[in-house]
């Protein structure tokens, strides 16, 4: 990797980079008093200029916007690139070649980069006249198909490459270009043909409207390359990790307005920029990914948290969920809110469009829901909230979403959301993410070393093995080992419990076992290991018959034990209805919702009764 740029190359690189010229490929600057220039902030949107360029001093500041600095800072806000970057393009520009330090050598060849900029710039022309050309009729054809007319396609730049394969290689040679330099630009193949043929083309720009490269979509059914989009490959001013499409359009917009819409294609940009919607930009040929959330953190500019928004157009099926949750893991990179517009009946913008008109594509904008109530609701839709277990899964299975919201003023409020959702107390899911939280603060400052000394338990076959000192299934353990000990105190009916009542698995099949065992012969024990041979509940059975009992069993024991694990079931149950009742709209299903209610009510009644004999010592 090469070093740090040469002291006297930085210095050369600031002298011959005349600050106004620099400058005035992006502004129109005028002259004014005092030897100074000024023009229309770059930055901003303004209509009474108050951009200033000092060329004596060789610095830039806008009165306006507070943003200022001086050549190579300029460069690097107005292409969102880094300081290295800023000055390989300077030195390109000026056709310096650039020492480095720790025998890094040189990275580019000097002016290579203003080159490909240049022959991308001519392609792009190039393109364009083509899709207008007779061969072109297809390429028309298939924007006339998706909404778009000639004013479109000239306001975007859209093109068409020729079917022949060698045209565009022909016409840049024709202009000074060589192949190497075509086919490091990434528009000529080594074999020498174009590397776009018979498909329509958007040109790739960056904030200061440079070329950078060309997404193509195949229109030819015969077309050689089987992918339906292809993009420029990489090149020293292509990278499609830090590239958006649309985002000479929409930057000033996206300054403007504190927000940006990222969409999954060309003609979604299209779309919603002719919709009115003219934040819109989208990745190129990659997933959205940490480094255009840094770039879009750059162009909306803002420290307050709440200052800006980033909302996503994901599909609703699996792949856009997928998508969704791919972003949430690198929210951080925002200091501004994100959002996601979802379709519901999953078109995308640009169909949307098509098929609803402009103004179905801004309500859709408007209708953004924040991404932790999105990425939140699909992970609760993977799990049966009807049951306790699943209410109590699906809890901590959020817990870390809502735990690392950023803004800590939002959380009591998504505290208070999760818990409508799931049915359940606000109380208990505030404790579940207080209790994520902590974890989380342990994990970070545990050491690498200490975690990967921590052993990794290995899954065991068959049925867990109960924890004897659990409390919350005292009440499980204590009826099965009056069970095992003095079944006669028991009723035929064990009392009315029934497999549901317990909810631990090994106590569960035990009591399955006893079931199976009433009718048997032989000793009681055998006969239980005997109705479902394992070795947890072998263990079980013999750990249950030497604990001690807190009494002499009696059938008055017997049933409070039972009256007690009865109590603990239908409060499950009543728990469960309560959370499907409060998930209920009673406007939607009147008649379901009132048997619900009613269904309540007796289970209310059933376990009030129960209490009265459930006073036990294990309550």
């Amino acid at each position: 990797m090469a070093g740090l740029i040469n002291e006297e190359d930085l210095a050369t690189v600031r002298e011959r980079s005349r600050i106004e010229d620099v400058i005035g490929s992006y502004v129109t600057l005028r002259r004014s008093g005092g030897g100074s220039l000024t023009g229309l902030c770059p930055f901003h949107d303004e209509r009474t200029p108050s951009f200033h360029v000092t060329p004596a001093r060789g610095f830039f500041h806008c009165f306006g916007c507070g943003e200022g600095g001086d050549v190579i800072s300029f460069v690097q806000k107005i292409n969102h690139v880094s300081f290295a970057e800023a000055v390989e393009f300077l030195a390109d520009r000026v056709g310096l070649q650039l020492r480095y330090s720790d025998g890094g050598g040189q990275r580019v060849e000097p002016g290579l980069r203003l080159r490909i900029l240049e022959a991308n710039q001519l392609a792009a022309e190039f393109f364009s006249g083509h899709l207008l050309a007779p061969s072109g009729l297809p390429g028309r054809q298939f924007l006339d198909g998706r909404g778009f007319d000639k004013d479109a396609a000239e306001h975007f730049g859209i093109g068409f490459a020729p079917t022949g394969g060698r045209e565009l290689g022909q016409h840049l040679r024709s202009r000074g270009f060589s192949d190497d330099e075509l086919v490091k630009a990434g528009l000529v193949r080594e074999n020498g043909w174009d590397f776009f043929q018979g498909r329509v083309l958007w040109p790739i720009r960056d904030a200061g409207r440079s070329v950078l490269g060309f997404g193509a979509r195949k229109i030819f059914d015969d077309d050689r390359m089987p992918a339906k989009y292809l993009n420029t490959p990489e090149t020293i001013v292509y990278k499609k990790s830090t590239v958006l499409y649309g985002l000479d359009l929409a930057r000033g917009n996206i300054a403007k307005k504190n927000q940006a819409v990222v969409v999954e294609g060309y003609t979604d940009v299209m779309a919603c920029h002719l919709a009115g919607v003219d934040t819109a930009v989208a990745s190129c040929g990659t997933a959205f990914g940490d480094d255009h959330a840094r770039m879009l953190q750059r162009l909306l500019g803002t420290g307050d948290v709440s200052g800006g928004e980033v909302i996503f157009t994901f599909d609703g099926d699996a792949a856009g969920q997928a998508a969704a949750l791919k972003v949430f893991k690198g929210d951080q990179n925002f200091l501004a809110q994100t959002y996601v517009a979802v379709e519901p009946g999953g078109l995308d913008p640009c169909d949307l469009r098509i098929q609803q008109g402009e103004a179905a594509l801004r309500e859709l904008v408007g209708r953004r829901v924040p991404l932790y109530q999105f990425v939140m609701r699909n992970v609760l839709a993977g799990y049966d909230l009807d049951r306790v277990d699943g209410r109590l899964a699906a809890l901590r299975a959020a817990a870390p979403l809502v735990s690392s919201i950023r803004d800590e003023s939002l959380v009591l409020g998504y505290v208070r959301e999760l818990a409508k959702w799931l049915g359940m107390d606000p109380e208990e899911v505030r404790r579940e993410v207080k209790v994520t939280v902590q974890r989380r603060s342990r994990t970070a400052e545990r050491r690498p070393e200490q975690e990967e000394a921590l052993p990794i338990p290995e899954p065991r076959p068959g049925l867990p093995v109960p924890d004897p000192r659990d409390r919350r299934l005292e009440a499980e353990r204590g009826t099965l080992r009056l069970i095992v000990r003095a079944p006669e105190t028991f009723t035929a009916d064990w009392n009315g419990l029934v497999a549901d009542d317990f909810t631990h698995p090994a106590y569960r099949a035990l009591f399955e076992s006893v079931l199976s065992a009433a009718d048997g012969a032989g000793q009681w024990t055998q006969r239980i290991l005997h109705a479902r041979p394992d070795p947890v509940l072998e263990q079980l059975v013999v750990s249950l018959a030497v604990e001690p009992v807190l009494r002499d069993p009696t059938e008055a024991y017997a049933r409070e034990y039972a009256a007690q694990l009865r109590v603990q079931g239908l409060s499950r149950k009543i728990a469960g209805l309560k959370s499907k009742l409060q998930r209920t709209n009673p406007l939607d299903d009147q008649q379901a919702y009132n048997r619900m209610f009613a269904t309540l009510v007796n289970l209310e009644k059933e376990r009030k009764e129960l209490l009265a004999l459930a006073t036990g010592p294990a309550l």
